[in-house]
């Protein structure tokens, strides 16, 4: 007989690597990460995902109630502001125009001196395509029947409105008696309330039906080939209104900047003292080109990576992003034909966004109504190479004083957790988790 040995060096290798492979089955994915340093060795996007958003499947498979064959009468969207604005409201006007049992007129843009823009729906989006995508889950028309056109909608405010009920008791009247109502859908509604019926139509507004007209689409794509593959579009946002409106203040940036702000700021004053220390730890204030550049390296995006900077003009301190990362390039220094100089401020914002739903991978330093639109968009495509900056982490680690290596590993670690787990990935209105 072969007596076989098994020496107590021998067991203990054995012993460990079993208590190993029990903490790697065992311990949530976030603590196994945990056991490795991963700053510094691999970009962000080679983190493996635990949880993804795809379209939810009631409003996908069109599980719906029968929409009423008789109207209650004909609602017109009105929407101000920046292109992906406008387009939150009309989806969201969308939505109550089905709660309403009502047919939607075709939405009309304001014209907006602020945002350079003049353009109206048919200008940016496909009416045909858009009205075709709807029918089953709302009654779209371009046009008014002659006995209604001649009049003036009677203007709703729905500024206080939120879910299903407050439109039924206080909308529903208005447009029983004039049967032709005008309205902006309140900002602080909540989609949550809505029955999935009317959910469903807000869906499928936003994200099947909202196409580009041909000529900017054909903009669009032309714009897309030229961008050197393959590329990260970043949304940076560091404008003068936009950090006058922050109320927040920035030390060390050029007397112009500092100039633009104080231009743009008015009334609104910058908070000082304690209260713009909990501004600013609470994520109020926007990323500076400088700080955006520093959390791409901490995430480990190499500095020859091709970034197409999503952004409108007036940026300032581009410098602190571009002499780190050289390889940066815009749609003004790519389309620089007399048709894309007489663009207006909504059709510039239009080919942003379609580079930045088709671009390699995507990030914001905010989580304004483009952000939201892209990542959602994105989601639906199946692109999920999606993350947004996060201010709020970058402020409390520099409060902390971090600072060097330690403050890489931190934000690396921060923005980890996110893109691992989805957060911010899309909105939760159309979209379900799936976990991986």
């Amino acid at each position: 007989m072969i007596k076989l040995t098994v020496k107590p060096v021998f067991v203990s290798i054995i012993l460990g690597l079993s208590l190993f492979l029990a903490v790697v089955l065992l311990s949530p994915y976030t603590t196994f990460l945990s056991l490795f340093p991963s700053a510094g060795e691999s970009d962000i996007w080679s983190v493996r995902r635990l949880v993804d958003w795809r379209p939810c499947k009631w409003w996908l498979h069109r599980h719906l109630t029968p929409f009423p064959a008789k109207s209650n009468g004909y609602i017109r969207v009105d929407c101000y502001g920046g292109l992906n604005q406008m387009r939150r409201d009309f989806c969201d006007g969308v939505g109550v125009a089905h709660l309403l049992n009502a047919t939607l007129v075709l939405p009309k843009f304001e014209v907006a001196a602020y945002w350079n823009e003049s353009s109206d729906f048919a200008d940016i989006f496909e009416a045909d395509y858009f009205i075709q995508h709807m029918d089953g889950f709302v009654k779209v028309v371009k046009e008014l029947p002659p006995e209604i056109s001649s009049k003036e909608p009677f203007h709703v405010d729905c500024s206080k409105r939120k879910g299903q009920f407050d439109y039924v008791e206080s909308v529903l009247p208005a447009l029983l008696e004039h049967k032709y109502i005008s309205l902006t859908p309140a900002m602080s509604q909540r989609r949550d309330r809505y029955p999935r019926f009317a959910k469903a139509a807000l869906c499928q507004a936003c994200y099947s039906a909202l196409r580009l007209t041909r000529s900017l689409q054909k903009k669009a794509a032309e714009l897309l080939e030229a961008i050197p593959k393959p590329f990260l579009s970043l949304h940076l946002r560091f404008e003068p209104d936009m950090v006058a409106y922050s109320q927040c203040e920035y030390q060390g940036l050029s007397p112009t900047s500092m100039q633009a702000i104080e231009a743009a700021r008015g009334d609104r004053k910058p908070w000082t003292g304690e209260v713009a220390r909990i501004w600013r730890r609470r994520g109020k204030c926007p990323l500076t080109p400088n700080e955006t550049a520093l959390i791409l390296q901490a995430l480990s995006i190499p500095t020859n990576t091709n970034i197409y900077l999503a952004a409108g003009d007036g940026l300032m301190e581009i410098e602190g992003l571009t002499s780190v990362y050289t390889n940066v390039v815009t749609k003004s220094a790519l389309h620089t034909g007399e048709d894309f100089t007489r663009m207006h401020g909504n059709t510039k914002a239009a080919l942003d966004y379609y580079v930045s739903i088709n671009s390699d991978s995507y990030m914001a330093t905010y989580f304004g109504n483009m952000d939201k639109m892209v990542a959602a968009m994105r989601a639906f495509k199946g692109l999920y190479k999606t993350l947004f900056l996060s201010r709020k982490a970058f402020a409390e680690f520099t409060y902390q004083g971090l600072e060097g290596k330690e403050l890489m590993q931190a934000l690396w670690k921060v923005h980890r957790d996110d893109f691992l787990m989805g957060r911010g990935s899309a909105l939760p209105d159309c979209f379900c988790e799936f976990e991986l």
